[in-house]
């Protein structure tokens, strides 16, 4: 079975913001309100955070748009308002240890995870995005007759953005970069499980020089503070990034009022590996596409197909990967994997175990929950998977890894197609025309070739059928912050 650390060689960080922050200033909730925030490796209460709702949301929503209309942030010189973003950036830099901490805390991720993955790409996305402030532009169009056109790319205006829990700074860093770099102004709305770490960047834009009322965050729940942020007349767009049901009522919600909308949900993403592959590499990029985060990532390869002659050896080796992988406090700089986010969590994972075992799959190693305080789950495999299972059709966002057997590309094509999830694919072979046969073929927004979870804020990422609705990161996330404005001009005597 899997390993536990004890030792601790990081200490639990000072929590220092709990209130709404709206219009640079800190206050309570409206209704007096406050919502436990929990550390999930240990089930004890971090804080006690602001519990915000319709009202807080309507003065977060007047902040931002006064700070839109009236403020200075959408007609400064672009490239200070790209220096305010990199002082944001550097901010953040400077105090990065901190704020592993205070993610890891309130998240339960490996610290090593926090400050090797998570805050690196925090940092690189606002600086990239400060760096496209000046650069946003128009086209002139020659067009029939007498005339000059032009085209503007102007702010959309107050965006609501809805952030998950499972990379909770680094989701918060893919909204306001694009937003701010836009000029557009912000209402967020933090996980209610991780709202510790949004809210100290809130704190830390505001000492950047960002202005007030440009980035409003106001904590809460999803049907009153979320829903309250999506229904707004206000706001002329949302940014939603969770599971899929949620983001069809958002869709709803927002006809009412025409907002712009854009989702980055869930995954099945099937990850493929070949016999002719490089067997190493894959069975350690395929362990780290699902383990990594507790196997709470959208992206995760839950589907993993394996060639049939080298199918039993692949079970083999990870499940020998799970039993010395270390479970433990995450912020112990040894620990490999931390608790689910919560409860509930870790019970619908565990759910999704026992209907594995029902439905005939063969559990390889773990599938139970680890130690008896914290919402951990032991690292599980599941062999003899086929394609009618619930652990291989459902978005189960947990440490389940289902192994499935191939036998031909042809076929291997039409399985991992087979879901209306198709966010991202990743496929294992030395033969560049399988590779690029399938680059093409398989319907998912990212397809890694002989690796795993490859991020850049340079390069585009969203996804396919029910996995989404638009683009971020790259230039690609700035469109819908963007308006397109068509200017004509008579040059006619």
């Amino acid at each position: 079975m899997a390993t536990i650390t004890d030792s601790i060689t990081i200490a639990a960080p000072q929590v220092r913001h709990t209130q709404c922050f709206i219009d640079g200033k800190w206050v309570d909730a409206s209704s007096g309100k406050t919502f436990e925030t929990l550390n999930p490796a240990t089930e004890e209460v971090i804080a006690e955070v602001a519990e915000g709702d319709a009202a807080d949301i309507d003065a977060a929503v007047k902040a931002a748009r006064r700070a839109f209309d009236g403020g200075p942030w959408r007609t400064m010189d672009a490239r200070d308002r790209g220096a305010l973003i990199y002082k944001l950036a550097e901010l953040i830099e400077q105090e990065k240890e901190a704020l592993a901490a205070l993610e890891t805390l309130d998240n339960g991720k490996p610290i090593k995870d926090a400050l090797n993955a998570d805050l690196p790409l925090v940092i690189d996305c606002l600086k990239y995005y400060a760096g496209w402030a000046d650069k946003i532009q128009g086209a002139t169009i020659p067009i029939r007759g007498d005339y000059f056109c032009y085209t503007r790319r102007e702010p959309v205006g107050v965006v609501g953005q809805i952030i998950p829990w499972n990379f909770p700074m680094l989701m918060t860093a893919w909204k306001w970069g694009p937003a701010l770099a836009s000029g557009c102004t912000i209402v967020m709305k933090p996980a209610e499980q991780t709202p510790l770490t949004c809210l100290r960047m809130a704190q830390l834009a505001k000492e950047a020089g960002i202005p007030d009322g440009v980035i409003n965050v106001v904590p809460g729940f999803g049907p009153t503070a979320g829903g309250s942020l999506v229904a707004h007349p206000g706001v002329d767009k949302i940014a939603f990034t969770g599971e899929h049901t949620t983001a069809q009522i958002i869709m709803k919600s927002a006809a009412d009022t025409m907002k712009r909308v854009t989702f980055e949900l869930g995954g099945k993403s099937p990850n493929v590996v070949f016999a002719d592959a490089d067997l190493d590499a894959a069975i350690a990029g395929s362990h780290f596409g699902l383990y990594f985060n507790q196997g709470q990532c959208c992206t995760a390869g839950s589907r993993v197909f394996v060639e049939d002659s080298i199918y039993d050896e692949f079970c083999k080796r990870v499940a020998g990967m799970n039993h010395d992988r270390k479970l433990g406090n995450p912020l112990d700089m040894a620990t490999e994997q931390g608790p689910q986010v919560d409860q509930r969590q870790m019970e619908k994972i565990l759910s999704y175990v026992d209907l594995g075992k029902q439905q005939g799959a063969k559990l390889l190693s773990g599938g139970n929950r680890f130690g008896d305080k914290g919402f951990y789950v032991e690292p599980t495999l599941f062999a003899d998977v086929t394609d009618d299972m619930k652990i291989a059709t459902d978005e189960i966002f947990g440490p389940v890894m289902s192994v499935l057997r191939f036998k031909d590309q042809d076929e291997i094509i039409q399985r991992a197609n087979n879901t209306f999830y198709g966010l991202a694919a990743a496929v294992w072979t030395q033969d560049v025309k399988k590779a690029h046969r399938f680059a093409a073929e398989v319907r998912a927004g990212t397809v890694w070739v002989n690796c795993y979870d490859v991020f850049d804020t340079a390069a585009p990422f969203g996804g396919f059928k029910m996995s989404g609705l638009g683009r971020e990161l790259g230039a690609a996330g700035l469109d819908a912050y963007l308006e397109n404005k068509t200017v004509t001009v008579n040059l006619a005597e």
